[in-house]
């Protein structure tokens, strides 16, 4: 079998790949010889699948359901490895075939149903279903564990915001729109960050890139999150994510600043996390996810990202 990585994950790699990187290249041949060491049986690849790894829907040899998946190492599998073997299924979907010793970046999953995540409910439903699935995955962190910091990634988001900014306020002194406002923005996320870090709570293993289609459906409990990119920090740092789900709906809606009011003030008291916080942490990773976009082209994506950080 042809193992072609959908279009999304293609031109997802495609924006962060460091020069030279050649993990696509090789991704074919990597795939075959992962399936071959886990005696598994192909049935198509997931599409449009995920932006950093190629997901195999397989069998094992004793017929069970299974995902194979394959990530290069600037996705940081072996993080996700050691989260998901933290959690132990709760809230989680479950590594299997421990008696099968894996090459880095190689993961082996209970199969879920792919095509039915919390998205496909109505948004007031979903929202709900979502939170409860998070509340079950901060846990305290393992002993003497090598997770990165919620300060340690803001830090290095920070300095690309930061150089995001000045190429937009030179765009804007070039006669591009926008300048002043994306370097205002940016300063209000770091400003907001800063504030936050001086004084964390009580630190959580989290997910670190929680939302919606992040959470399937399965058979050992009605939802279960994939695709952690595992952090240690406070709550509202994962919770912050989901606040702005379906964001594209957000801005649709004439109302939608209130909207999103009132969802941080739902989300946070539902979750026990401190609203300023949650509201801190949803402008931070707003703007930083609106000044990435922008850096690799996606232009509308960019523009509704930073329309939302506006509202906060």
């Amino acid at each position: 079998m042809a193992f072609e990585p959908p279009r999304r994950l293609v031109r997802a790699l495609g924006e962060t790949a460091p020069v030279g990187d050649d993990w696509l290249e090789k991704l074919p041949e990597t795939a075959r010889e992962a399936v071959a060491l886990c005696g598994v049986t192909v049935e198509r690849v997931q599409v449009p699948g995920g932006r950093s790894s190629l997901v195999l829907l397989v069998r094992r040899a004793d017929g069970t359901p299974a995902v194979l998946k394959l990530a290069p190492r600037r996705a940081r599998p072996e993080s996700e490895r050691a989260a998901l073997a933290h959690w132990g299924g709760l809230g989680a979907v479950q590594a299997v075939g421990g008696d099968v010793s894996l090459p880095e970046g190689v993961l082996l999953l209970e199969r879920l149903h792919p095509d039915v995540s919390v998205r496909s409910l109505p948004e007031s439903k979903a929202l709900l279903e979502a939170a409860g699935t998070l509340r079950r995955l901060w846990v305290e962190p393992p002993a003497g564990h090598s997770f990165e910091t919620v300060a340690e990634r803001t830090g290095r988001q920070a300095e690309a915001m930061r150089a995001g900014a000045m190429r937009a306020g030179a765009a804007g002194e070039a006669g591009g729109a926008g300048g002043a406002g994306v370097a205002a923005l940016v300063d209000a996320a770091l400003a907001a960050r800063s504030e936050l870090l001086d004084s964390p709570p009580e630190e959580r293993l989290l997910h670190g890139t929680f939302r919606q289609s992040k959470v399937l459906a399965g058979d050992r409990m009605p939802w279960l999150a994939v695709g952690p990119d595992p952090v240690v920090g406070e709550s509202a740092f994962d919770l912050a994510r989901l606040v702005r789900d379906r964001v594209e709906d957000l801005i649709a809606q004439p109302a939608g600043a209130s909207t999103t009011r009132r969802r941080i003030k739902r989300l946070a008291e539902s979750l026990e996390v401190d609203q300023d916080r949650l509201r801190g942490w949803t402008l931070f990773r707003a703007v930083e996810s609106g000044v990435r976009a922008h850096r690799v082209g996606r232009e509308r994506d960019a523009e509704l990202l930073l329309e939302f950080a506006g509202w906060l």
